[in-house]
């Protein structure tokens, strides 16, 4: 069960760029958190998918030498729906249907696949930690600076809407 868990089911072995695939699939699966139960069901869905996704994590790569196989695609989930926090948050505070923020959706994906990829700063140091942690770790970091740019982009939209 932990390598379902860790691939998503299998995204994970879809090639070439298996991390943005996971990215790519964690988008629709955010929409029907949201569909369901709002924000705060994201947000609960991203703390308990990132708990049992460490846990995964480190059943799949104990005693290997490779610690973040690109097939796990479980922390590109977690990340890509930080990223997609403030648009959940912002069409539940608005009371707008999601789809409505749909510059958010994109800009939540490209900011995330640019830090996950690019690994500056504090992403690339989480990467460097050894086990589960730098494997989670890393994308939590570029989901939360993700989150930050969708955020601050919105900011700026609006008041220029005004």
């Amino acid at each position: 069960m932990t390598r379902y868990i860790v691939t998503l089911f299998g995204v994970g072995n879809l090639r070439p760029a298996p991390g943005t695939w996971g990215s790519l699939a964690a988008i629709p699966l955010a929409w029907l958190l949201h569909l369901s139960g709002g924000f705060w069901l994201l947000f609960a869905a991203t703390l308990v998918v990132g708990a049992v996704g460490w846990w995964a994590t480190g059943v799949e790569t104990a005693g290997k030498d490779d610690h973040d196989p690109s097939e796990i695609v479980i922390d590109e989930v977690v990340g890509q729906w930080i990223a997609l926090w403030p648009v959940s948050f912002g069409a539940m505070f608005a009371d707008v249907d999601i789809l409505q923020l749909w510059p958010g959706f994109v800009t939540a994906f490209i900011a995330f696949r640019v830090f996950d990829i690019f690994k500056p700063g504090p992403v690339g140091w989480a990467d460097r930690i050894k086990g589960p942690s730098g494997v989670m770790l890393d994308d939590i970091i570029a989901g939360w600076m993700a989150a930050l740019v969708v955020s601050v982009l919105a900011a700026i939209a609006h008041l220029a809407l005004i």
